[in-house]
């Protein structure tokens, strides 16, 4: 009963958003132009603004010579909810659209494999997940969904701050740790950590009055809201990045002329190549201004130590993955899961999944 009123829900808001959300059009005759809609992620950060946004406003009619000319705006401030987004996608309500996976992971639970914490501690490690999982998604994306999946983005590394010294994660153990997600606490608890979910923007308020000891979040956004103002300790290891895709509604995707999907194919492809580029600068980047080092490039920079990640922390973490990480998500998400993983990501880990 529950499900269908969910689904009724759905329904209602699905009518009430095609009337403001125009989707593409096959053009009739060449060089007719081609006006879509396009919902994308977050808003305020570098990948919306200085990556998503521009390419859909300019270089998307720069690639077909004019011809397609798009809208864009991001997904929290267009009255949709992240969880809602694949049906909506599906729905064809939104026909070209990022979803957050850990968002989207709430429809389904196989789209979190690639960013569980713990699985990826580092940029090129992050980069082979993703690789080897990427088939899956394309496939689950379309057969489920009817969606074309059309690039893969990631947001800088989330990494732990504390207001006091630590050696290491298992220093965790005792502190009130801000968490954003399930993944994040379960890690936080099997640490000996009290997981504390937290929304980005009460993150500094939290250390100063208490709530909190330590926070798990971006490293540049970390500095950006002011963390090496009220920390003292920043650790280098990525427990988790905050993936997003981007994909079509499989019937816009086809009303589109043969030529227009190839440029827009290569163009998302160049795209999404800047957004990992960037990600990966600004993880770095994060780091050096909140330790203030020569290498910052920001006026504003911090005095804090950064954690160097040590064979024990390293070696925690696979046992993290393993023990907790793995078994708790293959038990909310069941044995397609477990197959999932095992076939796409066991033989690059050495870990397998399984399934009671």
């Amino acid at each position: 009963m529950l499900v269908d009123l969910s689904r009724k829900i759905l329904a209602a808001l699905a009518l009430g958003l095609l009337a403001a959300l125009p989707v593409a059009r096959p053009a009739a005759a060449d060089g007719q132009q081609i006006r879509i809609k396009v919902i994308g992620g977050l808003a305020d950060v570098s990948q919306y603004v200085r990556f998503e946004e521009p390419f859909w406003r300019d270089r998307i009619g720069q690639l077909t010579g004019g011809r397609v000319v798009a809208e864009i705006a991001p997904f929290d401030r267009s009255g949709i909810r992240g969880q809602e987004m694949l049906q909506l996608m599906r729905l064809g309500v939104v026909p070209f659209g990022t979803a957050i996976l850990s968002l989207a992971a709430t429809e389904e639970p196989e789209f979190n494999a690639v960013d569980l914490s713990a699985v990826s501690p580092d940029m090129a490690t992050l980069r082979r997940t993703v690789g080897a999982f990427r088939p899956h998604l394309e496939e689950v994306l379309r057969e489920r969904y009817g969606i074309e999946l059309l690039g893969v983005y990631t947001y800088p590394a989330q990494v732990v701050f504390c207001n006091r010294p630590f050696a290491g994660l298992a220093d965790l153990a005792g502190r009130r740790v801000r968490t954003s997600a399930v993944g994040q606490s379960e890690v936080v608890q099997a640490l000996g950590g009290t997981p504390v979910v937290t929304p980005f923007a009460q993150i500094v308020s939290a250390f100063r009055t208490g709530v909190v000891e330590c926070a798990i979040t971006g490293t540049l956004s970390g500095h950006a809201i002011g963390l090496y103002e009220v920390t003292t300790h920043v650790h280098a290891m990525a427990l988790s990045w905050g993936l997003s895709i981007f994909g079509a509604n499989g019937a816009a995707f086809a009303a589109l002329p043969a030529e227009v999907q190839a440029q827009m194919r290569a163009g998302v492809r160049q795209l999404e190549e800047a957004i990992w580029n960037a990600a990966d600068r600004e993880t770095g980047e994060g780091l050096a201004c909140n330790a203030g080092r020569p290498d910052c490039s920001l006026a504003r920079r911090g005095n804090m130590t950064i954690v160097p990640v040590s064979a024990a922390d390293d070696e925690r973490r696979r046992r993290l993955l393993t023990e907790v990480v793995l078994p708790r998500w293959v038990g909310r998400c069941g044995p397609d899961c477990a197959e999932a993983w095992n076939t796409r990501l066991a033989p690059l880990f050495g870990i397998r999944a399984e399934a009671d």
